[in-house]
């Protein structure tokens, strides 16, 4: 019988460690720590935290928004249930969720979590079509969920969404430039979403022919092979997608709905908790939301692993009308960037060893099986 090569097994789980060394870890920290203590340093007045009182009030809504936490986790791991067809166990989604969201914490913004999620699916046994067509059609639903809910809001709340300077309908453009930023990302989410989309569902060859064509020019030649490696995802996880009937769209869809309305859910509740009475019924909390989800759009094109640092810098300057206290902000965007990054940055470091630890054990059984 042959042996197993334990070496090339070590050698495999060194290379998998590599890829979540600390430095990755340590590094978004830093800057975030540094952009926030900078901030409470020139910002920060001790008269407003001396105002905050913690009540009944506070208690619950800080509450709730750990609560929609827990529901958000929940709603990708049903997801990552519903897209793998029940290939996963609920607890093996639940951790694979924590895993893709730690990768994309240590992943630049504007790269996204696409990389991510395919690296992690890509090392559990899934087949490469279902692991291509959870990865490409859950950026499908998300940039559908953003296209939408926003032209909606616009609709509603005119570009005062994007301005807090703006009142509520007006089309003026000021010399901030942020309603130009924003009209770029949602330009880039239209563009890339409509692609792929029409790759999953109508013609994947054009979309492959498209991706190979804008990299062959000199200067995008090198991005040519993974282009057409995309290509290849593209049109493998199309025939994918056409076995699949409603249930399977609308249990994800509405699972990636509920992930995002809880995200932003989470985000109004830290608001209330400090700031009673500022939001005044459903339209005041859709108001909000908008707000919230113009914001993420912009933070999308971050450079910075997670966004750290843009998104403590950003929330102060979207929100200044619900809580004109700077110091009382940057409260408040501490509680939401503990809650939603530094959280699974910690959370990832206890996991993924371990995560490893039993790949990699796997396939040595997978190996003494073959032998």
């Amino acid at each position: 019988m042959e042996k197993p090569d334990i070496d090339n097994s070590f050698d495999e789980q060194d290379e998998m460690l590599k890829s979540i060394r600390i430095s990755k870890i340590i590094v978004p920290m830093l800057i975030g720590v540094g952009v926030v203590g900078y901030m409470f340093y020139s910002q920060f007045k001790p008269e407003e935290f001396a105002k905050i009182s913690w009540t009944n009030h506070t208690t619950f809504w800080v509450g709730l928004a750990v609560f929609l936490l827990f529901v958000r986790h929940m709603a990708y791991a049903s997801r990552l249930r519903i897209l793998s067809e029940k290939a996963f166990s609920w607890k093996k989604c639940i951790e694979l969720v924590f895993i893709w969201e730690f990768s994309s914490a240590v992943s630049p913004t504007s790269v996204g979590g696409s990389a991510a999620a395919l690296f992690v699916l890509s090392q559990e046994k899934l087949s490469t079509a279902k692991t291509t067509t959870i990865v490409l059609y859950s950026a499908v639903q998300d940039a559908l969920f953003f296209l939408t809910t926003l032209l909606g809001f616009f609709l509603i709340f005119g570009i005062g969404m994007i301005r807090p300077d703006l009142p509520d309908g007006s089309v003026e453009l000021g010399v901030q430039g942020m309603e130009y930023v924003f009209m770029g990302a949602y330009a880039f989410v239209l563009i890339y979403g409509a692609l792929f989309f029409y790759g999953l569902f109508i013609k994947p060859t054009i979309v492959k022919t498209i991706l190979v064509f804008f990299t062959s020019f000199k200067w995008l030649k090198r991005f040519q092979p993974k282009m057409e490696a995309l290509g290849d995802d593209v049109v493998i996880a199309s025939k994918e997608m056409k076995q699949k009937d409603w249930r399977f769209h609308v249990g994800s869809i509405l699972s990636t709905s509920t992930a995002w309305i809880c995200r932003f859910g989470l985000l109004s509740c830290l608001i209330i908790a400090l700031k009673p009475g500022i939001i005044e019924g459903f339209m005041g909390e859709l108001k909000l939301m908008a707000r919230l989800e113009s914001m993420f759009v912009i933070m999308a094109g971050s450079p910075t692993p997670g966004a750290v640092g843009v998104a403590e810098y950003t929330f102060s300057k979207f929100v200044k009308d619900y809580i004109p206290e700077e110091g009382l902000a940057l409260i408040v965007a501490s509680g939401w960037r503990f809650m939603t990054y530094y959280f699974y940055l910690l959370i990832g470091t206890l996991i993924i060893p371990n995560w490893i630890r039993n790949l990699i054990n796997q396939r040595k059984l997978d190996k003494l099986k073959e032998s």
